[in-house]
């Protein structure tokens, strides 16, 4: 893991808008170096309690030496927060919080290969202990799948033209390394009118089919929402709109006051209800201008906070 700093994204507005109270239990789904975790313990003193998971190993060994401080209070394990109503329990926190995506730390570690400005192992894995990594997608999938998944996952125009490049470039070598896919994708990318490095919407898109980032998503929600109390907050914060629009609908369903059979709303059909959960916001909170220059990775940052009726 790199020695680098990982500076939390929305620290206050995350933190504050679960109203940490002494007494009190909270959750953090995505732990990290500890950041939002230790937000909230020095928040909820004396003796609120904090439990913390994290899919990477390296990230809970970091957290566990920053965290020592508050003893007891706090509980860390390695584990996807799709686990957290398995482990807690329904009903067990008053707030849980979601910081998605990748972290600092593990884009600025080489070995980990989340990123195409440095020079490291094609391998994008959150939790090490799975099989598969970026390099195997890229070297065994065929050259449709590979343009779905930068299509969908990245949104990348040139999806169909790069999957066919790295499907023609694996047959003469295989490719193993971030600077390698990088280079190709630099090759084969027209070269006008980019704002942004051509190799950004790849990356991405490797990433999150590498970690099923999406599917982990719709399962941690439903999980961190049933380990949370009546009157208990749920703070998400996304790097994107694939995740934005996901936590968006997932807070839509529970706000309805009517239930529906199957995907489709037909106002005839509709069974009224409760609702589940208010939004604490109307709109999703993003981070201050002097954050985003402080931090220019939090320019992304998105914020939505439910509460459970």
């Amino acid at each position: 893991m790199s020695n680098s700093v990982h500076t939390p994204v929305l620290l206050s507005e995350a933190t504050s808008a679960l109203n940490p109270q002494s007494g009190g239990a909270y959750a953090d789904g995505t732990v990290g170096a500890g950041g939002h975790s230790a937000a909230i313990l020095r928040a909820s003193a004396p003796t609120g309690l904090l439990y913390g998971c994290d899919r990477d190993q390296s990230a809970i060994e970091i957290a566990r030496e920053r965290l020592a401080e508050f003893g007891g209070r706090c509980e860390l394990r390695v584990a996807s927060f799709t686990e957290l109503a398995g482990w807690l329990g329904p009903a067990r926190c008053e707030g849980v919080i979601l910081d998605l995506g990748v972290s600092s730390m593990q884009i600025d570690d080489p070995g980990r290969g989340f990123s195409f400005q440095l020079d490291g192992p094609l391998d994008m894995r959150m939790n090490r202990d799975q099989s598969i990594t970026a390099a195997d997608l890229v070297n065994e999938e065929s050259a449709e799948e590979l343009s779905r998944i930068f299509w969908e996952f990245g949104g990348e125009r040139q999806s169909r033209r790069l999957a066919r490049a790295m499907v023609q470039e694996r047959s003469h070598r295989r490719m193993e390394t971030t600077r390698q896919l990088a280079a190709l994708i630099e090759r084969s990318t027209p070269p006008k009118g980019l704002r942004i490095h051509p190799a950004t919407r790849v990356f991405q898109a490797l990433r999150i089919a590498v970690n099923d980032e999406l599917g982990q998503l719709r399962a941690g929600l439903d999980s961190a929402w049933a380990v949370l109390k009546p009157g208990g907050r749920l703070s998400v914060i996304t790097f994107h709109s694939l995740e934005d629009r996901i936590v968006k609908e997932f807070g839509r369903k529970l706000a309805r006051d009517y239930s529906i059979d199957g995907a489709e709303d037909i106002p005839e059909l509709r069974r009224p209800k409760r609702p589940e959960m208010d939004w604490v916001f109307k709109k999703a909170i993003q981070p201050k201008e002097s954050e985003i220059k402080a931090n220019p990775r939090a320019r992304s940052a998105q914020l939505r906070v439910m509460q459970k009726l």
